[in-house]
């Protein structure tokens, strides 16, 4: 897979601009496309009921703003689960390889500092991105369990939440799924690919 501009060659990768600007036109959009996906896939919330998914996000509008981000960068967010004891209903990215608009970039802003000191330039952090969005990263078991409910990441790859006694070392770790299998890796937390972006949850 190739690396993003990590050797300072080529051209400047543009940097990822986070929005979390909504107007009554994007959000009544964004709630027909979420909507949609939701019916098309019910076998990712089963017994779910999208009127009461909605009632709770039309009540909670930097929810919307934050899955409008998701969105937006690629992420696909759909239903994935409820917490019965919070009355949260949980959302993933969902889309089929880790989204496109949140690639090319380190694992977190340590890591791209390390970087932009040695003149490369990635598209941002993981880390400060989901942060930006108001969404936490997948972490492992998470990551695990939205490949029960498909195939993902079979040509990409995305960061997850990784321990910090693996990044007090300098690491950072990703995941992708090949031949059948879910992946975990690790890697220098300043590496960038342009395959390699992130997922997120959001709680609503």
């Amino acid at each position: 897979m190739a690396k993003g501009s990590s050797k300072g060659g080529g051209k400047p990768i543009p940097k990822i601009v986070i929005s979390l600007k909504l107007s009554p036109d994007q959000r009544d959009e964004l709630l027909k496309t979420l909507q949609a996906r939701f019916e098309k896939n019910m076998d990712r919330h089963k017994d779910l009921e999208w009127s009461r998914i909605q009632a709770k996000l039309q009540a909670q509008p930097e929810k919307l703003a934050s899955l409008n981000a998701m969105e937006g960068t690629g992420g696909e967010p759909d239903v994935v689960g409820y917490d019965k004891k919070t009355g949260e209903y949980i959302f993933y990215d969902c889309s089929a390889e880790s989204p496109a608009g949140r690639r090319s970039i380190c694992y977190d802003g340590k890591g791209q500092d390390e970087r932009v000191k040695k003149g490369v330039h990635p598209a941002g952090n993981a880390v400060d991105l989901a942060t930006a969005m108001g969404v936490e990263l997948l972490n492992e078991d998470q990551y695990r369990e939205l490949q029960k409910l498909g195939e993902f990441d079979t040509k990409t790859e995305s960061w997850i939440q990784t321990p910090a006694d693996i990044r007090k070392l300098g690491g950072g770790l990703f995941c992708d799924r090949r031949y059948g299998h879910v992946f975990v890796f690790h890697n220098s937390a300043p590496s960038f690919y342009a395959g390699r972006g992130f997922r997120g949850s959001l709680r609503v």
